[in-house]
């Protein structure tokens, strides 16, 4: 049933032009190097410390391993991480 539900809301998107991860719930990673991660359509911080940041997402998890690592620019729905990011993993 879900997957039925997604296919039709991934030919909507295309159909009316809207980004998936809009339509989808999808979270939105951009990374500049390995200083930033900027990420939108996140569900809140489950975990936080200077090596490890733990975000929830609509499906999973982002755990993000680095030094030094700070968060700012904390909106509604999106992290901006700064630091050394060393890894990144999306944990389902």
């Amino acid at each position: 049933m879900q997957r039925r539900r997604r296919g039709k809301l991934e030919r909507l998107a295309r159909i009316l032009e809207i980004p998936e991860d809009i339509v989808l719930d999808l979270p939105r990673i951009t990374m500049l190097g390995n200083q930033q991660l900027l990420v939108e359509n996140h569900k809140g911080i489950i975990e936080y410390a200077p090596f490890l940041v733990r975000i929830k997402l609509n499906q999973g998890e982002l755990v993000i391993n680095g030094e030094e690592l700070t968060l700012g620019n904390l909106a509604a729905e999106q992290i901006l991480v700064e630091g050394t990011v060393a890894q990144i993993k999306y944990e389902v």
